[in-house]
């Protein structure tokens, strides 16, 4: 008694509160999502819980009718989707109030219909049981559901079944009627209350006769029995309604053999002239009615729990799990994922487009919903960053490129499943206008249907997602990241309350949060950006941090970025910052891009280190467009008035150079492999290293350091970056076994890259303007017209070279000849310096007197001297250097140290030299045609003196993992 006396009064403080709401919102101008965050507030003064039952009976007894207007169902909508209200307890009032007057209230109807078909089986969950005793005692008044079954509803799960098929029955009574079929007394046994509901009908007819002239309200009604089928069909499709019908089937026989009566009923009766139209979807709706009480739907109890559990945590806590019946295996994820993070593995297209693919198969092959496949995802993406919370030591792809994975591409990835209508929320319920899908057979109303399907599936993972406390934890590198996302919901919920209770806030006001933040919140901001869902899953029960701290910061404090578009100069300080933090919109981008081609001299080099910065490697929520803009950076236009002979990309050189010192780290080039990018960014190195390696060094760039702006440095840059894409990915796997798109064996070539990147040019200039931003349409505007390796003479001389080197041995050129100079001068270089350095060893010859069988060196190149010539000029030397330097340790002329040494002075005279180095050892060890050289312990001093240290630090990393061994010396 005393719990009804407090329903009654929070009703009756509820009631004037969302009437003002419903008629001070709309002036405002104000949207449904403020309208639920104020009810919310309201609600959570009063000391009521979130579901509240209180205010679903009185937002639906505001709607039918008094105030049946399209902001109002906009309201229920976004009230239903961020948890305000529960799902089922809400289309329990809706079909007790609007079913009897669907023929007065056709619109209403629709929107009902449209509520069932998204929110009937969203189960989100309740904490105390006291809501779910509240929500399940509301259900049973409001359907009348003790009385009809004769069955006491206590429980939610009772009440969950019952509501289920008694909205089953009362839409299959409302289609019967609306079709004008009556059935005898034999179907009585289904039949929901039938006096009642007949004077119902009598009080709907008598109001309908006021309406029967408008056209508008007829069209609604002829098409909603059809409707009506459509969304039923879709409601016992679902694997939940299977199980739900068959308890039904189980416990109360005699209701649910009704049921099957009715739908003979109207089996008999499909060929007449008001059922033939809806023939098919007649049929498929009794096969899956039929299919609850037939051998082969019987559920063990394992298998029945299984098909409820999609939000609980022990959901698919393996990659496969069995769900009514069905054993499904989402294995292939996780096999995506770790394929995708395979340095060397070069894929055809982008790991998006792949990962695409893949949802779509597994969500066939398991016959999922999209709840459970984008759950699957989402976990096998986390998985994937789990396993590389601690890195080891190696030039290998970690932790930025798994979580570009997680929060890059699996968006985008879904995305695309979404389709090309991805922005927009297709329902009628927010457009307040009845739904395109009221002819039947309309393409866009399935459409319509499918994008609202997937998306609800989406919303649902992500409600789902949040069970996974383990695995959302995030790893040290990003904990700042994930609290700032969670800070970015509590302010937005502050912000909106304050600006309710008409509280100024300024212009720097900011809510912080220490802790809290986890994956969850990242991936909700990666999907927001991208538009797949919206700002309403900030108000989800328990996804803003609880506590919170305000402040309102002045403008030192503000974000790097905010003060960088207000125009700030470009600082140290602030470079430094920008450079740190992640740009978080495609102006901020934009506005970088443009310092970087136009602005002075320093902000060119800046503009290019921030572009390139952690707004490459972590800018997930933009990162397809960072990737785009740093690829055009590489791509530079023609200055204007520039009238040089020489190439227009010299004048950029401090900031290309910036770009590629940025660009070619490890996780960066993985990177751009999992967007798809690898063909794209080899055709524009190639420009570069033909222009840069052509270029005659200045006397006063001899050296070439990581920081120091100098042609060799832009060249070895862009040169070994183009090396790496070309030499160290292997080709897909079906090119190596059939030879096709120019893949020599199990090697990739420059050819196929050019060839990939010009196809992908030649498809994209097909596409429509509105189809969706591809790597191939990124590309369009760098280079519309296709490149080859022969519009670089000078790069493919060396390719040819190469090649000829790993094939054979080099031969013997005639004396004299030009690259015999330049390989003589290159070792009186490194080894005139190591002579005069004295690091030569005792037991071996001058190392000055190796040279090829060429003229001396005169007095002007005297030992040492760095020679100025073209980078393509000493690569082509190259070779001949290896080889004497190899021939000399063969004959004892040189020691190994010595050349080892001196390898090493070539390689910081002209990093692009490693290429060739490696290229040419690989090809002579597997001739084997060199000695193996002894490490006889005087040319590499002995490891003796460091045994003992490093003896003692493994036994304290076994000892930390408790396992106790003996020292070496104790062994013998």
């Amino acid at each position: 008694m005393r719990s009804q006396l407090e329903k009654q009064m929070q009703r009756s403080e509820l009631e004037p509160l969302v009437a003002m709401t419903v008629k001070t919102c709309p002036v405002g101008n104000e949207t449904p999502l403020v309208w639920a965050m104020e009810l919310a507030k309201r609600v959570e003064e009063m000391g009521g819980g979130l579901p509240s039952t209180e205010l679903a009976e009185v937002v639906v007894a505001q709607l039918c009718f008094s105030n049946n207007n399209p902001s109002m169902w906009k309201f229920l909508h976004q009230a239903l989707s961020c948890g305000l209200l529960y799902p089922l307890h809400v289309l329990s009032l809706l079909t007790s109030r609007i079913i009897p007057h669907r023929q007065s209230q056709p619109e209403a109807y629709r929107l009902y219909l449209e509520l069932l078909s998204i929110y009937t089986f969203s189960f989100i969950p309740l904490g105390m049981d006291s809501s779910k005793k509240k929500i399940a005692k509301s259900i049973d008044v409001a359907l009348q559901l003790s009385e009809i079954y004769s069955f006491q509803v206590f429980e939610l799960g009772h009440a969950m079944v019952l509501c289920l098929f008694s909205i089953i029955v009362h839409l299959i009574d409302s289609t019967l009627d609306d079709l004008g079929l009556q059935m005898g007394s034999k179907g009585g046994a289904c039949e929901v209350n039938k006096s009642e509901d007949t004077q119902r009908m009598d009080i709907d007819f008598r109001e309908n006769q006021v309406h029967k002239t408008n056209e508008f309200h007829e069209l609604i009604r002829r098409t909603n029995s059809f409707m009506c089928l459509e969304v039923l069909t879709k409601l016992t499709d679902n694997k939940r309604a299977v199980g739900l019908l068959r308890l039904v089937h189980l416990n109360i026989p005699e209701k649910f053999n009704g049921l099957l009566r009715k739908m003979e009923f109207l089996e008999a009766h499909r060929l007449s002239p008001n059922l033939k139209p809806l023939s098919q979807l007649l049929s498929k709706l009794s096969t899956n009615i039929h299919r609850t009480s037939v051998l082969e739907c019987q559920l063990n109890k394992h298998q029945l729990i299984g098909a409820f559990l999609d939000n609980e945590s022990c959901k698919l806590a393996s990659p496969c799990h069995s769900v009514a019946g069905r054993f499904n295996c989402w294995v292939a994820f996780d096999i995506c994922m770790e394929d995708a993070m395979d340095g060397k593995q070069f894929p055809v297209t982008s790991a998006i487009d792949i990962l695409k693919e893949t949802i779509i198969t597994l969500q066939v092959f398991n016959g999922a919903s999209w709840q459970e496949t984008f759950l699957a995802l989402w976990l096998s993406a986390l998985r994937l960053v789990q396993r590389d919370r601690d890195p080891s030591e190696g030039p290998f792809p970690h932790l930025e490129a798994r979580l570009c994975v997680l929060l890059s591409i699996a968006p985008l990835a879904i995305a695309r499943v979404f389709g090309d209508n991805s922005t927009f929320y297709s329902s009628s319920l927010t457009e307040g206008t009845p739904p395109m899908h009221l002819n039947p057979g309309c393409e866009q109303s399935k459409s319509s249907l499918v994008l609202t399907s997937r998306r609800q599936g989406l919303i649902s993972s992500l409600q789902a997602l949040g069970h996974y406390h383990t695995l959302l934890c995030p790893p040290a590198s990003v904990v700042d990241a994930s609290n700032n996302a969670a800070a970015k919901a509590a302010s937005f919920i502050s912000r909106a309350k304050n600006v309710k209770d008409g509280i100024d806030v300024g212009d720097y006001s900011e809510v912080f949060v220490k802790e809290g933040g986890d994956l969850r919140h990242l991936i909700v901001e990666a999907c927001i950006a991208r538009n797949l869902i919206d700002t309403s899953v900030y108000f989800w029960p328990g996804y803003a941090p609880a506590s919170v701290s305000e402040s309102h910061s002045s403008p030192c404090q503000r974000s790097p970025w905010s003060t960088f578009m207000d125009g700030a100069p470009l600082t140290d300080n602030l470079v430094n910052a920008l450079i740190r933090n992640p740009a978080s919109s495609l102006a901020e981008i934009e506005k970088l891009y443009h310092i970087a081609l136009f602005g002075k001299e320093d902000e060119k080099l800046a503009a290019a280190k921030i572009l390139c910065g952690s707004s490459l490697s972590r800018g997930w929520n933009i990162q397809e467009h960072v990737i785009h803009f740093a690829l055009k950076l590489l791509c530079p236009p023609v200055p204007p008035n520039f009238t040089e002979s020489r190439s227009h990309l010299v004048e950029y050189m401090p900031m290309l150079s910036a770009v590629l010192h940025s660009a070619t780290t490890i996780d960066i080039a993985h990177i751009l492999s999992l967007h798809g990018m690898v063909p794209e960014v080899a055709a524009a190195l190639m420009p570069l290293c033909e222009v840069f390696g052509s270029l005659v060094p200045s006397s006063s760039l001899k050296t070439s350091t990581y920081n120091e702006t100098s042609t060799y440095m832009v060249f070895s840059l862009a040169f070994l970056f183009l090396m790496r894409l070309w030499k160290f990915y292997r080709p897909p796997v079906e090119h190596c076994i059939t030879g096709r798109g120019g893949a020599i064996g199990n090697e990739l070539t420059l050819e196929y890259l050019l060839l990939l990147r010009n196809s992908r040019i030649q498809f994209s200039s097909g596409d429509s303007q509105g189809e969706r931003m591809s790597s191939a349409n990124l590309l369009r505007s760098i280079s519309d017209g296709p490149i080859y390796i022969d519009s670089y003479p000078k790069l493919r001389a060396w390719y040819c070279q190469n090649r000829s080197c790993i094939a054979s041995t080099l031969s013997g050129l005639r004396s004299g000849n030009p690259i015999h100079q330049v390989a003589n001068k290159i070792l009186n270089m490194i080894y005139g310096r190591l002579t005069r350095s004295g690091t030569s060893s005792d037991n071996s010859s001058t190392p000055s007197c190796i040279t090829t069988s060429g003229p001396p060196v005169t007095s002007a190149e005297d030992a040492g001297q760095i020679p100025l010539l073209p980078a393509w000029v000493i690569l082509e030397a190259v070779p001949f250097v290896l080889d004497e330097i190899l021939t000399a340790c063969a004959y004892k002329r040189l020691s190994s140290r010595d050349m080892t040494t001196g390898l090493r002075d070539l390689v910081d005279f002209l990093p692009a030299s490693l290429a060739t180095i490696i290229t040419y050892f690989s090809a002579e060890v597997t001739r084997g045609l060199w000695k193996p050289v002894p490490m006889n312990g005087t040319d590499w001093p002995s490891p003796a003196a460091t045994l003992t240290s490093v003896e003692s630090e493994m036994k304290e990393v076994l000892a930390a993992a408790g396992v106790n061994v003996p020292t070496a010396s104790s062994g013998f």
